[in-house]
């Protein structure tokens, strides 16, 4: 009777083994968003992006870039010196300006000057719209140098054009004769300092000069005098 309420237990040598792991399914999204996204930037690169260059193509593109980069700095230095020159030519511009306005005051000065040993000059007897206020000459070297002072009332608005003339009486060989030498132009203000020299026939002695001034070559005559030689 106890023997009969104990059933049998089988024996099952591999009841203590594990089951399998499945795979995560958090990896196995984890994993398809990987493959996914690869495969999106893959897409869009051959789609829409330019396409990737060689290895040819980049060494090429690379030696474009250091030309042009030699070429920016080559026209930099260019424009760098081009700079330079510039200060240099708006200095050297500066200087001459200065220069300028000082020799304009110096001209103004002595304008004055002359005007002031003109008006202490004694006048031109002969009068005429140009005075011949002084003059001087002297032969030199076949050539007779002359030096006068002309002026004009002081109320005259702008210089008058005209021509100094000299005719020069003298000797030549023993005979006495007059010579007219070639005219000078001459722009007479109010005041106006004239000098110069003109050659002489060869061999001829100058003796007087009639100085004369005129509006034009053999034209009317504004004013004259008459000198001797020194």
């Amino acid at each position: 009777m106890l023997a009969a309420s104990f059933k049998p237990v089988a024996f099952n040598p591999y009841g203590s083994r594990r089951k399998p792991r499945r795979v995560p399914r958090w990896l196995v999204l984890l994993l398809i968003g990987l493959g996914a996204g690869a495969a999106g930037v893959l897409f869009v690169q051959e789609r829409y992006l330019p396409p990737r260059l060689s290895a040819g193509e980049t060494a090429s593109l690379r030696a474009s870039f250091e030309r042009a980069e030699s070429e920016r700095q080559r026209l930099s230095n260019d424009l760098q010196e081009t700079a330079r020159q510039l200060h240099v030519a708006l200095a050297d511009k500066k200087a001459l300006a200065d220069e300028l306005a000082g020799s304009r005051q110096s001209a103004d000065r002595l304008r004055e000057s002359v005007g002031a040993l003109a008006a202490a000059l004694p006048p031109d007897p002969r009068g005429g719209a140009v005075q011949v206020r002084a003059a001087k000459f002297n032969a030199e070297s076949g050539s007779l140098h002359y030096d006068a002072v002309l002026s004009r009332d002081r109320g005259a608005s702008r210089p008058l054009a005209g021509v100094l003339q000299l005719v020069v009486s003298g000797s030549r060989h023993g005979t006495t004769s007059t010579v007219k030498l070639q005219p000078v132009a001459v722009q007479v203000g109010s005041v106006e300092s004239v000098r110069g020299a003109l050659p002489l026939p060869e061999g001829f002695d100058p003796q007087q000069v009639t100085l004369q001034v005129l509006d034009k070559p053999d034209g009317r005559q504004l004013g004259m005098r008459v000198l001797n030689v020194k």
